[in-house]
């Protein structure tokens, strides 16, 4: 039995970008992947672990700052614009990072910035991204688009920690960071072929402060449970699952592997989350979307775990393939339940202060592994994140019952309420 092509990518706009990301993905996160291992090779073995929680320090105070304004901009201006602004500068700060480390003159510090400085970009670059993608399918093949957006994330997350590996073991990390600002690229290629995007900006919104837009965007936010609750528990899961941080100390202290391992440790996850989401995509819909989200959170917390207690290798990656997998399941969801539930007008905002959980979740959770690892030992950092994930699971089902009993039913307006 063939597997069918997915609806989504029947439309050539979308199917543009769903490449360059995919791409361009796999760049970022091979980059990624050696920003920790470079970090690792800087710092102390003392000091490894509190070193690696600082880069979630970098990464999340531009998305705290920024975010809310990035959301603003994503509904006020043309949202391709914004695309070729913020990859663009990106790319620079990629440049940069490998100019420094060839030229022998990197230093932790240079790190931080740079990482700071492109998670400002991120703030600006997400909301547009995400709120594009609704302008380039229709509302019914949208769980299919956002199932083969993960597949673009996942399949990049494999690809470009894998190669990371290789090349950091062959060339050395200044030529992940050039590659990484040269696949920047295919999403700036694909933009210029895509041409004008239809979009609906409120002319008089145009008017008002961007602190009132604001203030809508966090009322529209409140007076929607199930949009909220589902945000919350993605900060939750990601606040105490954050394994990836560590994942330096593991490789090398731990499971005793080089860099090529520690290449496919890193891109464990997103094996199991393309798996899944390639089981999504050939899917009508998911029925019980409720149940269905707890319970992939919770699948995830108990893989975390497992990762958390293995000191074999392939255990290691068998944890790591079913916390990616339960991830995906639990993002095609979420992002579903948004879209379809936020007007065009307010989609950036909607998708802004999304960010300020999906991405603060596990910035601040790269902070708190980094302290924790540093006390008590990467191992225990990670076993708590997971009976913590579950926890936080069980708290958010108990509190907003809605959530719990939500089947997925489509809102008869975009806009509906919950």
């Amino acid at each position: 039995m063939f597997l069918r092509i997915p609806p989504s990518l029947y439309h050539p706009r979308f199917r543009l970008l769903w490449l360059g990301l995919m791409i361009s993905i796999a760049g970022s996160q091979m980059q990624f992947t050696a920003l920790l291992w470079h970090i690792r090779e800087l710092s102390t073995a003392e000091t490894a672990a509190l070193a690696l929680g600082i880069i979630g320090l970098a990464r999340l105070i531009p998305v705290v700052i920024f975010s809310l304004i990035g959301g603003v901009v994503a509904d006020r201006r043309n949202r391709r614009t914004v695309m070729f602004i913020t990859q663009s500068s990106m790319a620079l700060m990629a440049l940069i990072l490998g100019l420094l480390t060839l030229s022998g003159q990197i230093a932790l510090w240079h790190i931080y910035l740079l990482t700071a400085l492109q998670a400002v970009a991120q703030a600006f670059d997400l909301p547009s991204r995400q709120a594009i993608t609704p302008n380039l399918v229709p509302a019914e093949q949208l769980p299919n688009a956002f199932s083969m957006t993960s597949i673009a994330f996942q399949t990049g997350s494999i690809v470009g920690p894998a190669l990371s590996g290789i090349v950091i073991a062959s060339w050395g990390l200044s030529y992940t960071y050039f590659i990484n600002a040269v696949s920047f690229l295919a999403v700036i290629y694909a933009l210029i072929r895509m041409g004008e995007i239809p979009q609906t900006i409120d002319p008089a919104k145009q008017q008002t402060s961007g602190l009132q837009s604001i203030k809508e965007g966090i009322k529209f936010l409140s007076e929607r449970p199930i949009i909220f609750s589902s945000m919350l528990l993605d900060f939750f899961a990601t606040f105490f699952s954050s394994a990836n941080t560590l994942m330096p100390i593991f490789a090398k202290d731990i499971l005793h592997v080089s860099e090529i391992g520690y290449g496919w440790l890193s891109a464990g996850q997103s094996i199991g989350a393309t798996a899944a989401a390639l089981v999504i995509s050939q899917m009508d819909q998911i029925r019980k979307q409720g149940p269905v989200l707890l319970a992939s959170v919770v699948v995830f917390g108990v893989a975390t775990i497992l990762f958390g207690v293995s000191t074999v290798f392939i255990v290691s990656m068998i944890g790591l393939i079913f916390m990616g997998a339960a991830d995906s399941v639990s993002v095609v969801i979420r992002n579903t339940i948004r879209q379809l539930r936020t007007p065009d007008h307010m989609r950036g905002r909607m998708v802004s202060m999304n960010q300020l959980f999906f991405m603060g979740g596990p910035q601040l959770g790269e902070i708190e592994a980094g302290i924790v690892a540093q006390l008590w030992g990467a191992p225990f950092a990670v076993i708590s994140g997971g009976v913590g994930c579950i926890l936080a699971v069980w708290w958010i089902a108990q509190r907003w019952p809605q959530l719990r009993a939500y089947q997925g039913e489509p809102a008869a307006t975009p806009a509906a309420a919950d």
